[in-house]
């Protein structure tokens, strides 16, 4: 408590005991006193407390609809993949709500496998997840993984890569959500197993299985390899959703050979191999075809939902651009504004932009890479020139090369 200094009447902050002379401010209360450094301090720690993330309420999730609702801001097209992804989550969530209450019924994990082209939105799908749900997130690649004992990343390293995005809280760790790209790669090769060991594919997915299913994997804190002299951590991945995604290029091929008709002669249904798309086809996906690819029948069964996801059109292409909350239109504006220069793009502009993109084939992922080469000259001038008051991209800066339309400020308004 604050007192008086014998001899005079000196007064003492009642939280740290300085001295209002080793102080700028002292604060008086009702019988207390507290010091500038103090109020700064508490000021801190509420600021930290308001910042720092929610954790996911299992008593009050987000609907299916809601779930939908954020996807549909990030995320142009795909309309059936963000329904069957909203569902997915929402019905994960319940399970392990209801794990919590301990229910009659086990329900299994409902693990998502989504199809589709490069480019059209996998990877933005599960992180935008992700962070509505304000739960970890953490995204490997399959191509990097091998089994135990091989050089390459153990399977178990994903789960670390999770928890060191969970800042090493466990708990939160068992809740969240991982993202496995290019799970296409490691597909068998052939329909038969081999002989010789296959490190980087049917292996892989053997390795993969309990962890997707559930099971409590020790991780190393520190990652690197295993050491038996080394502690774990243990982390049960029963409660970790699991988004696994791929362009499975040629199973549309697959899907034609199952569904096609055969036949000789004049009567014979003969069919052209370029009569429909391979988003069409992978629609009819069935469980066959991707055993036929070369998954194992045992890590196709703890992948019960399957989404496929659309290749993008130049209209799609010119929505992204233009549409969702972190459209690339949007951040170069945001960009320019902050050198007070209003930058616009004309119709024409993004369509061409979205027709480059198609002929590069990397659906939207090409697009950051072309506005890029686009707008690096007036990106370099614009902060030498604070004159500038308007930057206008035309369908011609993007297909001939030409420089952008600058408009100047006038003298009156720069004086």
């Amino acid at each position: 408590m604050a007192r008086a200094s014998e001899g005079n009447e000196q007064l003492l902050c009642s939280f740290c005991g300085k001295s209002q002379r080793q102080v700028k401010k002292l604060i008086a209360g009702p019988g207390v006193y507290i010091c500038d450094e103090c109020i700064d301090l508490c000021n801190e720690i509420i600021d930290e407390e308001l910042t720092a993330p929610a954790q996911l309420d299992l008593d009050n999730l987000p609907r299916p609809r809601d779930i939908y609702s954020v996807l549909n801001d990030y995320v142009v097209s795909q309309e059936e993949s963000k329904r069957a992804l909203s569902v997915a989550v929402y019905n994960h969530y319940k399970r392990v709500q209801m794990g919590q209450e301990e229910g009659d019924v086990e329900l299994q994990k409902s693990n998502i496998l989504l199809l589709g082209p490069t480019g059209c939105g996998k990877t933005l799908l599960a992180q935008t997840l992700a962070r509505f749900l304000q739960v970890p997130f953490a995204i490997a690649d399959a191509t990097s993984l091998t089994e135990a004992g091989y050089v390459g990343e153990d399977v178990e390293n994903i789960i670390l890569s999770l928890l060191q995005n969970a800042d090493y809280d466990v708990e939160k760790c068992q809740r969240g959500i991982v993202y496995i790209d290019e799970i296409d790669k490691i597909a068998r090769k052939g329909d038969n197993p081999s002989i010789t060991r296959d490190v980087s594919g049917e292996g892989v997915q053997q390795a993969l299985l309990k962890i997707i299913e559930g099971t409590t994997a020790s991780v190393p804190p520190k990652g690197g390899r295993k050491h038996p002299q080394q502690e774990f951590l243990q982390v049960d991945t029963t409660n970790i959703l699991f988004v696994c995604g791929g362009a499975f290029v040629g199973l549309d091929d697959i899907i034609r050979r199952r569904i096609g008709v055969k036949g000789m002669g004049f009567g014979a249904d003969i069919r052209r191999k370029d009569e429909r798309s391979m988003s069409d086809l992978l629609h009819e996906v069935q469980t066959e075809d991707l055993l036929k690819f070369g998954l194992i029948p045992e890590f196709v069964g703890r992948l019960p939902v399957i989404a496929t996801l659309e290749e993008l059109d130049e209209a799609a292409l010119v929505r992204i651009l233009k549409e969702p909350k972190n459209a690339l239109t949007r951040q170069y504006q945001k960009l320019f504004e902050m050198e007070g220069v209003h930058l616009r793009f004309t119709d024409g502009a993004l369509s061409a932009i979205a027709r480059e993109a198609l002929k590069r084939k990397s659906g939207a992922r090409g697009l950051r890479a072309i506005m890029e080469n686009i707008m690096l000259d007036v990106m370099y001038d614009i902060p030498s020139q604070p004159n500038i008051k308007e930057v206008l991209i035309s369908e011609e800066v993007v297909t001939n090369k030409e420089q952008p339309i600058i408009l100047f400020q006038k003298a009156a308004e720069t004086a």
